[in-house]
């Protein structure tokens, strides 16, 4: 007997028309009903399972629990695509066979209770169920033949596969025969007799095949061409009869060639599709098949071949329309600026890929959509954070049951243009894993010498994206590949400055906050004060994203003093603004940048920006070791490592006892230990603060530090200056020791930070002991 579990609870129901579903396989259906549109959506808000079984009568458009088949299967959505005003395309994966036990019209959805069913007699050593396995493997194959499918294709299907229920589940999908013969099939338990009964079917079928092959071949042997199509047609004719068919099968078919003819694709392409429209028309318009062809023919069709928006090239207007937009960014804006200036000399669309790289909040995805109105290019923008499959990319190839192109041909469809502004967003945080390496598959899509011919698996045709304008944005470029970072143009987006932000929040920020919430300019204002007050207490960020929050609560809570009469004017500024957001979240730490032994300030480079660090060190009773923690990664550990190296080496210039390193072990901390660090250029920090706890000096706080630190004291160039000296005067630091390799690099630093910071060069660790140590 098979197995079956408790009574589940309910869970959401649709009922199939024409088609029988077998576990273990991926699946493509188009849903229309109402009822089931409404099931498919509570799924995709929830766990995304639905329980789903046949309908006994195709024709039935509000079946009752009578009406449907109480075998059926759980399933999982995958994907849901909007292919029709009237319905979508879902694919989804068959999980488990189950058995309806209720079945509930709630109103807008129908719900069922059920229970799971596992199979039996499925002893992989059983002798009779091997024979059976080998013989349904060779019925299959001839099949295969006899249907013009293939048979290599179809042996390394089987090859395979080793359990013998999920060999059945999977040819049984396969096969061309009615829903009900393939429902019959579904509810048998027993493995052994369940194949059975499939080598039966798949017998009858070959042996039918067999007989229609010999009877056309006699049959036309003795017909001239004229007798043949009078013959045909005649046939079809009354085919269509008994199966209840109108002309509209045809009709469409016809309304596709007369497109095709329209949009005069290249003769390979052209005779491709012509040749899948002919044997579409050659279908059951009730079968699987048909739905398959039907997508497939149709997301051909919809590709914008030649339509295309007529871009500016006009630098003026471009450059109006980014500045309205946007305030700084100035890289960016001209990067765009010069390649309209390409552009509009060379008389072609092809260009750079532009990877704009920065910490979040600083406006890449949003500079990206105003580079499109600038140039007057549709805007299409998908998120590659997270996406491990390369089929998002490249699409399902036609062999697997429920395949969709990738989301990169879909958005381009949905566009209705060849060329717009393609985003992909968040690039430094695409995965890989079993199902392929997605990176991989941007390379063909990124690289303007091959993206003229993209070939999705799905439409095995190419397709040329030259004219598409590619912009990709990430936080670092660390997690990138070389080989697609290779291809692609970095522009780096630093922090704003406190100046910037507060032009950004008068300029941009407030209008759109205040019209968001419907306060008109006369009921509200901000104060300069209130502003910085909010960047310095509410908000330390490198973007504008917490500034932007925190003014669009401001914003509520004076619609709400409007609305209930309590001020109908709202003046915010620096006295009253706990009133608006509530109290600080930062505050000034001035105790924490008293002189120490052993504690020095650092600063560090991340993907959300700049920020400044202490470094702590202290000694105790041990035997010479040196502990590091706080997250360290190796890179840093080395560097630790490398410092007191060199304290060690001039520990009898400074009169540091040797025995101090021999009894005691040293410990270095860097605070936050939950957060990974890693780098270099905290060196000459962690020199610092070993230097003043060994000597028993104190180290002056207010005096930040970067750079990499050598055996022989030497201080060396380090990256990201213009953030972390951003950082430093974010937390009220105006002295910076830097290596003096970096001089050059201050030009990158806004002058108004600039003047207002004292930054001092160094060579070697010999400058900075009588700069930070007391």
């Amino acid at each position: 007997m098979a197995k079956t579990g408790n009574v589940m609870a309910k869970i959401p129901y649709i009922p199939l028309r024409g088609q029988t579903f077998f576990p273990e396989t991926t699946v493509g259906f188009d849903i229309g009903r109402d009822k089931s549109l409404a099931a498919v959506d509570h799924a995709m808000n929830g766990d995304k399972y639905i329980v789903v079984s046949t309908q006994k009568d195709a024709n039935i458009n509000a079946p009752t629990m009578d009406d449907c088949y109480l075998t059926g299967v759980l399933i999982k959505v995958i994907q849901v695509v909007k292919k029709h005003e009237e319905f979508v395309r879902a694919l989804v994966s068959v999980k488990c066979k189950v058995r309806i036990s209720n079945i509930y019209d709630e109103g807008d959805m129908m719900t069922c209770e059920y229970t799971f069913v596992e199979d039996y007699d499925n002893d992989p050593n059983d002798l009779t169920l091997q024979a059976n396995v080998r013989v349904l493997k060779q019925m299959f194959l001839k099949y295969l033949e006899m249907t013009g499918q293939g048979e290599a294709t179809g042996q390394e299907m089987i090859d395979n596969i080793n359990d013998p229920a999920t060999l059945c589940n999977i040819l049984a999908n396969e096969i061309d025969v009615s829903y009900d013969v393939k429902q019959t099939l579904l509810e048998i338990d027993s493995v052994n007799i369940r194949i059975s009964h499939l080598i039966d079917i798949l017998g009858k079928e070959n042996k039918i095949l067999s007989i229609a092959r010999r009877i056309n071949n006699r049959v036309l042997k003795n017909m001239n061409r004229s007798q043949q199509e009078y013959y045909l047609r005649e046939q079809l004719q009354v085919i269509k009869e008994e199966l209840g068919e109108d002309e509209d099968f045809d009709d469409e078919a016809i309304q596709w060639k007369q497109k095709l003819d329209e949009l005069k694709l290249p003769e390979k392409i052209d005779a491709k599709v012509r040749k899948e429209i002919d044997k579409f028309t050659k279908m059951n318009a009730m079968s699987p098949d048909a739905n398959v062809s039907r997508t497939y023919i149709e997301t051909i069709l919809d590709l914008p071949w030649q339509k295309a928006n007529k871009t500016n090239n006009n630098i003026k207007k471009a450059e109006k329309i980014l500045n309205e937009d946007h305030y700084g960014l100035e890289k960016v804006k001209e990067r765009i600026l010069e390649n309209l200036a390409v552009q509009q000399l060379t008389k072609s669309n092809k260009g750079p890929i532009i990877c704009l790289v920065g910490p979040p909040g600083v406006g890449k995805t949003s500079i990206a959509r105003s580079i499109a109105r600038a140039t007057n290019r549709e805007f299409v923008r998908m998120s590659l954070g997270g996406v491990r499959d390369e089929a998002e990319i490249r699409g399902h190839r036609r062999t697997y049951i429920g395949a969709i192109p990738g989301r990169v041909i879909n958005n381009i469809i949905e566009a209705d243009s060849n060329n717009p502004l393609f985003l992909f967003d968040e690039v430094d945080k695409i995965g890989s894993d079993f199902r392929g390496d997605p990176a991989s598959a941007l390379l063909e899509v990124l690289d303007p010498e091959q993206n003229d011919t993209f070939t999705d698996h799905y439409l095995e045709i190419p397709f040329d994206l030259s004219d598409v304008m590619f912009i990709t944005t990430a936080n670092t470029t660390s997690t990138i590949p070389s080989p697609l970072l290779d291809r692609m143009e970095v522009i780096e987006i630093s922090s704003y400055t406190e100046e910037e932000k507060v032009r950004i929040a008068e300029g941009y920020l407030i209008p759109k906050k205040m019209k968001e919430n419907g306060i008109k300019k006369s009921q509200m204002t901000f104060s300069e004060a209130a502003i910085r007050n909010i960047i310095e207490y509410y908000t330390r960020e490198a973007g504008v994203r917490n500034l932007e929050r925190e003014i669009g609560n401001a914003c509520r809570k004076a619609a709400k003093n409007i609305v209930s009469g309590k001020s109908k004017i709202n003046n915010v500024t620096a006295r009253n603004l706990d009133k608006y957001i509530g109290k600080k979240i930062f505050i000034e730490e001035i105790g924490s940048l008293e002189p120490e032994v052993g504690v020095t300030t650092g600063l560090a480079w991340t993907t959300v920006g700049g920020v400044t660090m202490n470094i702590e060190t202290v000694k105790m009773q041990g035997t010479g070791k040196l502990i590091l923690t706080g997250q360290m990664g190796d890179v840093m550990k080395e560097s630790a490592q490398t410092a007191l190296g060199y304290i060690k080496s001039i520990s009898s210039k400074y009169k540091i006892s040797n025995d101090i390193f021999k009894d005691y072990d040293i410990q270095i901390h860097i605070p936050e230990g939950a957060t990974p660090k890693d780098g270099p250029s905290a060196g000459i920090t962690m020199c610092s603060a070993l230097f003043s706890l060994l000597t028993g000096r104190k180290a002056d706080k207010t005096v930040a530090m970067t750079g990499e630190i050598t055996l022989r004291g030497n201080i060396l160039r380090i990256g990201g200056l213009k953030e972390k000296s951003l950082a430093a005067y974010r937390q009220g630091i105006r002295r910076i020791i830097i290596p003096k390799e970096n001089m050059p690099d201050l030009e990158d630093i806004p002058v108004s930070v600039r003047r207002k910071m004292e930054f001092i060069p160094v060579e070697s660790f010999e400058d900075v002991i009588p700069i930070v140590i007391n």
